[in-house]
């Protein structure tokens, strides 16, 4: 029962990582799942007090990445809360049409669309548009390394240490 269990956990943390790179998947909540479930299983013995803490604190980081950083991004270029929101639900639905590129298309278009009519300069349209659209695939690069640290610092926590 230990090794499938074990291997159960593993498999929530891999999929964690796969997660990031697959849209709407939540990656650090499998991250996270896979590592309690392992310590949990373990008698909250395995991975130790340190190791716990310093994983969990990367799965939330993960987690903050995932729900925040395409809308930070898009601020960070100068685009209102509105476009922004508006920019992930139109992203979201061409997602869910046309895949990872529909996502991306959507993203920049609503926002080009949006903060044009907002306040009419196109070139400042065209950075907002840039920056959140860049943000979405710089958040989604840092969620894969960051699950991909929780992964690798689980294996040594409970395997080699």
């Amino acid at each position: 029962m230990v090794e499938v269990v074990s291997i159960l956990a593993i498999g929530l943390l891999v999929a964690g990582v796969v997660g990031t790179l697959i849209p709407l998947v939540p990656g650090g909540l499998l991250s996270l799942s896979g590592l309690y479930l392992y310590w949990w299983h373990s008698g909250f013995a395995e991975p130790g007090p340190i190791w716990l803490v310093v994983l969990t604190t990367l799965g939330v980081l993960t987690l903050l990445f995932e729900f925040f950083g395409g809308s930070i991004a898009a601020r960070t270029g100068g685009a209102s809360w509105t476009t922004t929101a508006s920019a992930a639900a139109v992203g979201i639905v061409l997602m869910l049409v046309t895949g990872p590129i529909g996502l991306l298309i959507g993203l920049f278009g609503t926002v080009l669309v949006l903060e044009f009519v907002r306040n009419g300069d196109l070139d400042r349209s065209i950075t907002a548009a840039l920056y959140a659209t860049v943000g979405i695939l710089a958040s989604t690069a840092v969620q894969a390394l960051l699950t991909l640290s929780i992964l690798g610092g689980f294996l040594v926590a409970v395997f080699v240490l």
